[in-house]
């Protein structure tokens, strides 16, 4: 959700990616600015209009710039459950103290990986906003002038097959779906987490049948690129 020239009023992260850096945790991370009129409209109803169940309360008007934060602790976990488990916590908590440090290296990684694919004549394209080729660098540098994270795709010339023969290949690599982790991730969309979807639906969906999703971790950086020169073939 936008408000004006503040950023986002609401903001959700998954706390799965990144924060821990193992991939051993599920959960999810909501940040709300306040700023947002709940009562402007009847668009909101459970915010702006008395809610039933809490006798009558109306949360905007009543608790004002936390009223989102609220309703969403009385209303959202008492009917979805949504609670994160005491280890699942302490986990991410753990995480975050890394945070930073490993940011650098996965940045600092992608970036020398993604310019090396885009000049390797085996690969098509590669859709990573760090490139000065990306139609979203310039974005990139204003949004996220710290690096364009570490996950990207990779287009190979040779097409699904070849796709399919670079993740069988991969050594330092892991075969699965999560990204965000320490350690570098592939998957290839078309024939895993997409393959239910027609040629056309892939395409559309930005899982062509010839794109690879990579996640780069912080391993040396020349380690990662010798596995996927080889894992290409």
């Amino acid at each position: 959700m936008q408000a004006d020239g503040d950023g986002a009023t609401l903001v959700v992260h998954s706390a799965t990616k990144y924060l821990t850096g193992n991939g051993t945790v599920t959960g999810g991370i909501v940040l709300d600015s306040g700023k947002f009129d709940w009562s402007a409209s009847d668009k909101f109803p459970s915010l702006s209009q008395p809610e039933p169940a809490y006798h009558g309360l109306v949360f905007h008007p009543t608790l004002g710039s936390m009223a989102f934060t609220f309703h969403s602790i009385a209303i959202g976990l008492r009917d979805l459950g949504m609670t994160m488990n005491p280890q699942a916590a302490h986990y991410t908590l753990m995480g975050i103290e890394t945070l930073g440090l490993r940011m650098e290296r996965h940045v600092k990684n992608a970036q020398k990986v993604a310019e090396w694919l885009e000049a390797d004549p085996r690969v098509e394209a590669v859709t990573y906003a760090g490139l000065k080729s990306s139609p979203y660098h310039k974005r990139a540098k204003k949004i996220v002038p710290k690096g364009a994270g570490a996950l990207f795709t990779v287009a190979l010339k040779s097409g699904y097959d070849g796709c399919v023969r670079m993740i069988d290949r991969a050594k330092l690599f892991s075969h699965v779906a999560n990204l965000g982790d320490t350690r570098s991730l592939i998957i290839h969309p078309a024939s895993t987490t997409h393959r239910q979807l027609t040629e056309e639906q892939q395409v559309r969906a930005g899982a062509a049948p010839n794109l690879v999703r990579i996640s780069i971790g912080i391993e040396d950086v020349e380690d990662i690129i010798a596995d996927l020169d080889q894992a290409m073939g």
